[in-house]
């Protein structure tokens, strides 16, 4: 994964919902494809990813010194693991 592109942890209840069926939820960088982050997922953790279900948000409108400014946009995934593997560092 390149360095400009990001990987946060979204935890809401939703999220950690999700996370009793095997499915984790993640903000990646709005120009990562899921098959970039697929790979990159399973070199990493070591796991198995069966599917890859993505969506952007809408956006957030902010005012700084009387100028609109739109926040980056960011693309959320919630990536589903094979039965019998897990993320432990997001298990926590």
């Amino acid at each position: 994964m390149d360095e400009d592109q990001y990987l946060d942890l979204v935890l809401t209840e939703k999220s950690c919902r999700l996370l009793e069926k095997n499915q984790y939820t993640l903000n990646v960088d709005s120009r990562s494809t899921k098959t970039r982050i697929k790979n990159w997922i399973e070199l990493f953790f070591n796991v198995r990813v069966i599917a890859i279900n993505s969506y952007r948000p809408p956006e957030k409108k902010g005012k700084i010194r009387q100028i609109m400014r739109r926040r980056m946009r960011y693309r959320r995934m919630i990536i589903t693991l094979e039965p019998g593997y897990s993320i432990p560092l997001l298990q926590e």
